[in-house]
């Protein structure tokens, strides 16, 4: 039996009195993809930000319901935001290298937060980090070189390492792909089906397409309600809720 990382339950999202999720519960497996697909607007970002309180961020928005992960409530009083964040990254729709530092610099920033000077340890884990993200190699003589320089698929490669070298259980993504050429979304699609070995993923995606590709477990959501989940080839191909059914086959959204 697969091993829990993260559940929600009864996860509320309001932005002042609108809510922009609604109760839901939904679980996520040790090591397998899981993705988020429905319409424009229909809550997938909003709930996949409460899964590392970067809503704490947003004085109008206010979290009811828990999120666990390995068993413990990232809301409960007293738990560190900041420690909840290094556990549960994040890589956002655009990539997003710091315009002013290196590669490098670039891959080691998380580490620097926390502390960490020792030089060799630093380009030990760039080094492990570029080649986690299927990076290394293109990168290893340029290390020193502005991350902005790269292409717009290196640059969500070196997003991604920046998030994986500070170690997180879980890896979360918002539409990781959707300002990449296909051959960059290829490369990263690829990246995310070797990485789910050693992390738990989350994808945001509006490509269905990708969804079934990448992922073991698909939840569909709509006006902020998780309509269903289950296993990604059962959602795509035999769904329970015709509103599934209805998206999936181009009806709507």
């Amino acid at each position: 039996m697969e091993a829990l990382r993260m559940e929600t339950e009864n996860l509320t999202v309001y932005y002042g009195k609108h809510a922009g999720v609604r109760g839901v519960s939904l679980p996520v497996y040790d090591r397998t993809i899981t993705a988020l697909i429905g319409p424009s607007g229909c809550g997938k970002t909003t709930f996949l930000r409460a899964l590392n309180r970067m809503h704490d961020l947003n004085p109008v928005v206010r979290v009811e319901g828990r999120v666990r992960l390995d068993d413990e409530d990232i809301y409960a009083p007293g738990v560190d935001p900041v420690v909840i964040r290094r556990k549960v990254g994040m890589v956002f729709q655009r990539p997003t290298p710091f315009p002013t530092m290196s590669i490098f610099e670039n891959v080691v920033a998380g580490l620097r937060l926390v502390g960490v000077r020792d030089r060799d340890r630093l380009r030990e884990v760039a080094e492990r980090s570029l080649r986690q993200a299927a990076l290394w190699d293109e990168v290893k003589d340029r290390l020193n070189e502005p991350a902005v320089g790269l292409s717009g698929g290196q640059q969500q490669r070196i997003s991604i390492a920046r998030a994986l070298a500070v170690e997180p259980e879980v890896l979360l993504m918002d539409e990781p792909t959707s300002a990449l050429d296909p051959i960059s979304t290829q490369a990263i699609e690829d990246l995310l089906v070797d990485l789910k070995e050693q992390v738990t993923i989350v994808i945001v995606t509006h490509n269905m397409q990708q969804a079934a590709r990448v992922s073991d477990r698909t939840a569909f959501f709509l006006d902020g309600e998780m309509i269903e989940f289950g296993p990604t080839e059962q959602l795509f191909t035999n769904p329970t809720d015709p509103r599934t059914e209805a998206y999936i086959t181009g009806r709507f959204g």
